[in-house]
């Protein structure tokens, strides 16, 4: 008898021990709805899994046995891929570390939780590896080289030598500038093919679009020497007279040439950052003193905001030959641009220039978006713009650009749905990055922090 109680006790201790989770992991999105970008469909009811920073299951129901440290209730959002700054800059020295680590945060508090810095620096070296170790919080960082440009590279022997060293210290690509010759630039990309770095940025006036597309650049951003290829050979026109990223061609343009450029870019592979926002709050017939009303600008000194509206005021100022007209026509040229390249080019980045004349890091992707929405682009072309497309870009599409099992996990969770409405992108319920869960409170609260920080400088 008792031999049988004892034999019955034990089954009685098992069925009580199966009853314990058997496992515990860190997170859980609980009921969300999740969008997928590569063809805009969308996951109802599922149950995303976050262990050690990767997106470890979705599951169309509850895990059984598993207890989370964090649940968040997800009945009714939605959750997307983080978003990435394609031309992005980050402060470099004689900025504080302190000014470095609050642009990160404004990038992040708006769902960017990658952006590829085009203005490079030694600093931002270490900056990125503190970032892959998890030391700083920070979207993921991919950094161009050191400005080349007409001043820095002005021999073929120079161009070669630095093309070497900064492909030696690890950048991940070179920033073009202005203003490199011809010759120089050849040099260049012959030594950037030998040594296996990639190039992107501006069009230099000697070398033109379309050299510069069959050069193999990795990616032309603000559209660069796009409008000065619409003007017809026989103009006879000086190529730098173009002005302000060829304003002062405008009148000459001929837009049946567009097709001719896109097909060029699609053959030879280049991706697009358009910087729309650029030419809609910088170099556009809005206000300064508008601009400055924006919420965003209390996150910026005021030293940084007189300065902004300072260099506006002088760069649409009457002398310079800026119109309101003449920008109706120059930006109409541009949209068609943009929509042609989404449309037929190889594709296209999300990226605003930030930090630029009124353009706050983070929030500027938005005016971006709105820019970009405008010239025609779908929603959907415009969110993987800023997901699939720029993990493509970089090779990374095993690491991030998507909610999928086995992807780090950066991600953003969303009142709405932004394939209805562009708009639900402004205040995320939380941001994700790399497993890290930052909650709109939490958000709020690092943002009240930097502007009251920047008060008193």
């Amino acid at each position: 008898m008792k031999s049988i109680l004892l034999i019955l006790l034990a089954f009685l201790s098992l069925g009580c021990r199966q009853s314990v989770p058997s496992s515990e992991k860190d997170i859980l999105f609980a009921d969300v709805s999740v969008l997928n970008l590569s063809d805009g469909s969308l996951l109802e009811h599922r149950y995303v899994e976050i262990q050690s920073g990767v997106i470890t299951g979705i599951f169309s129901a509850p895990p059984e046995g598993i207890s989370y440290t964090t649940e968040i209730d997800g009945k009714g959002k939605f959750l997307m891929p983080g978003l990435a700054e394609m031309h992005a800059h980050i402060p470099s020295p004689p900025a504080s570390r302190e000014h470095v680590e609050e642009t990160l945060l404004l990038y992040l508090s708006n769902g960017i939780t990658t952006i590829r810095g085009m203005l490079g620096h030694p600093s931002h070296l270490e900056l990125r590896q503190q970032v892959e170790k998890g030391e700083v919080l920070s979207p993921r960082i991919f950094t161009s080289s050191p400005s080349l440009n007409g001043n820095s590279v002005r021999t073929r022997g120079e161009a070669r030598a630095k093309v070497t060293q900064y492909q030696k210290e690890g950048y991940d690509f070179l920033k073009i500038h202005p203003g490199i010759q011809r010759e120089v630039f050849d040099a260049l990309v012959a030594t950037a093919r030998e040594v296996g770095i990639p190039f992107a940025g501006h069009v230099p006036v000697d070398v033109g679009i379309r050299q510069a597309l069959n050069s193999g650049y990795a990616s032309i951003d603000h559209v660069d020497g796009y409008l000065e290829g619409l003007v017809p050979q026989n103009a006879g026109v000086n190529p730098a007279a173009n002005g302000f990223f060829g304003y002062n061609f405008t009148g000459l343009a001929d837009t049946t040439l567009i097709p001719s450029l896109v097909s060029l870019t699609r053959e030879n592979k280049v991706w697009i950052v358009p910087t729309q926002s650029l030419f809609e709050r910088w170099f556009a017939p809005v206000s300064a003193d508008v601009l400055l009303k924006d919420p965003e600008m209390q996150y910026m000194p005021v030293t940084t905001l007189t300065n902004w509206k300072i260099r506006k005021e002088q760069s649409t100022a009457p002398a310079t030959g800026f119109t309101e007209e003449g920008w109706e026509r120059f930006n109409t040229i541009r949209q068609k641009l943009i929509k042609a390249l989404s449309e037929g080019g190889h594709g296209m980045l999300l990226g605003s220039d930030a930090p630029q004349l009124f353009n706050v890091p983070g929030f500027s992707i938005h005016h971006e978006i709105r820019g970009l929405e405008e010239a025609g682009m779908s929603r959907l072309e415009i969110l993987r713009s800023g997901t699939v497309n720029p993990a493509q870009f970089f090779g990374k599409e095993d690491t991030f650009g998507k909610v999928a099992e086995g992807l780090e996990a950066d991600l953003i969770l969303l009142s709405e749905n932004p394939l209805d409405d562009l708009e639900a992108l402004k205040k995320p319920e939380g941001i994700m990055v790399r497993g890290k869960w930052l909650d709109r409170k939490t958000l709020d609260k690092k943002l009240n922090v930097i502007a009251n920080s920047v008060k008193n400088r």
